[in-house]
């Protein structure tokens, strides 16, 4: 999984091949997935969250001790607290949304899957994930890990992103280019 890369992506990589070793040794890939993926909705929902990762005011110390709160409280397996407690140390908090990342793309990777993200404009119910994941594989040809998140600010429908490729079929988009074709009559 390691990687010649450089900057947060490379930095980002050797932590999550650090982690999914660990987690892979101690069998606990997917017990270590959830509470990533926990980790980055907690992430992609709270803006105070996301500014305490990428603060380079507050000390070493602070960002660690409020890390270990977070992790705590959100009751994630020690093995991801050890990681944020690490990364914290080394002032390393502003990698941890690719760490999240790595992890997930190199545990699709080895299962066979691909990695989808879909944000929809409400949430689906077990059926409509279902009949989601069956069309992804058959457009896409492999089995799809499907990482789902709301936006009320869709509207209706959804965009789906597989690696480079993305769909926007939200009714929030539809509108922008109704109004924009509009605007080129007038």
């Amino acid at each position: 999984m390691a990687s010649d890369t450089t900057g947060v992506s490379g930095l980002a990589e050797r932590y999550a091949a650090a982690l999914f070793d660990i987690a892979d040794e101690r069998r606990m890939l997917d017990e270590i997935a959830t509470d990533l993926r926990q980790l980055r909705a907690m992430l992609q929902t709270s803006g105070d969250l996301l500014r305490l990762i990428r603060s380079p005011v507050l000390s070493r110390n602070d960002q660690a001790k409020a890390m270990e709160l977070v992790a705590e409280r959100a009751g994630l397996a020690p093995l991801v607290r050890s990681l944020l407690g690490v990364v914290a140390r080394n002032r390393r908090l502003f990698a941890v949304p690719a760490i999240i990342e790595s992890f997930l793309n190199e545990l699709a990777a080895r299962r066979g899957e691909v990695n989808a993200q879909v944000i929809a404009a409400q949430s689906l119910n077990d059926a409509q994930l279902a009949a989601l994941n069956e069309q992804l594989r058959r457009s896409i040809g492999s089995r799809v890990s499907v990482d789902l998140r709301v936006d009320p600010g869709l509207i209706g429908g959804m965009v789906v992103k597989v690696g480079s490729r993305m769909v926007d079929g939200s009714v929030k988009s539809k509108l922008q280019r109704l109004q924009l074709a509009l605007k080129s009559i007038g």
